[in-house]
């Protein structure tokens, strides 16, 4: 295959992806864009968390919430879970990896709070375990998955679910919509 099949064949799958998840998750967006603008004007804080590619989608949205998205604006309470290196290789190393985001959320979150739970599969048990520790908290959840839904879309309030088998398409819907939360936030300060 050649590589201008490649990228056609990428840029093809991409539009057709978007063009489902527009039309079929643009309420499920607004819905998680309102439950992260009422978190952050009543005074709570956006934890996230993700393993992998979503590990990094996570600190990347974290980032456009404590430095700024478009416009200027003060700078939100948000902080991914991901990125302590001590911390996860303590609980890691001490509890297990599956309660690696658990223990933070435990520790971090307050009732209130708005997690944002990215998976692709929607089965890592590390995000799952993270789920049940931040409802016991009274956290509102926010899932970001992929194929199926997994475990996380019957865990958390609202579960964005992109219509895809295919990782790479994943995770590009997810950062989009990482972004829209962001512009939505841009719009309240």
């Amino acid at each position: 295959m050649s590589t201008n099949t490649i990228i056609a064949n990428a840029f093809l799958a991409h539009e057709e992806l978007l063009a489902k998840v527009q039309k079929e998750l643009s309420q499920q967006i607004e819905d998680a864009c309102l439950l992260i603008g009422k978190a952050l004007k009543n005074g709570n804080k956006v934890l996230l968390i993700g393993n992998g590619g979503s590990a990094a989608d996570a600190q990347h949205i974290a980032a456009e919430f404590t430095g700024r998205f478009v416009k200027e604006r003060i700078p939100l309470p948000a902080i991914a879970l991901t990125t302590d290196t001590s911390a996860l290789t303590a609980i890691s190393n001490d509890y297990g990896y599956d309660t690696v985001f658990a223990r933070q959320i435990t520790a971090l979150g307050n009732k209130g709070d708005v997690l944002i739970a990215i998976s692709t599969s929607g089965n890592s048990a590390s995000i799952i375990e993270a789920v049940h520790a931040a409802k016991k908290k009274e956290i509102v959840c926010i899932g970001l998955s992929g194929k199926d839904g997994g475990i996380l879309k019957d865990v958390c309030e609202t579960c964005l679910v992109i219509p895809s088998t295919v990782t790479a398409r994943i995770q590009e819907m997810h950062i989009l919509i990482g972004h829209l939360f962001c512009e939505f936030v841009d719009t309240l300060y």
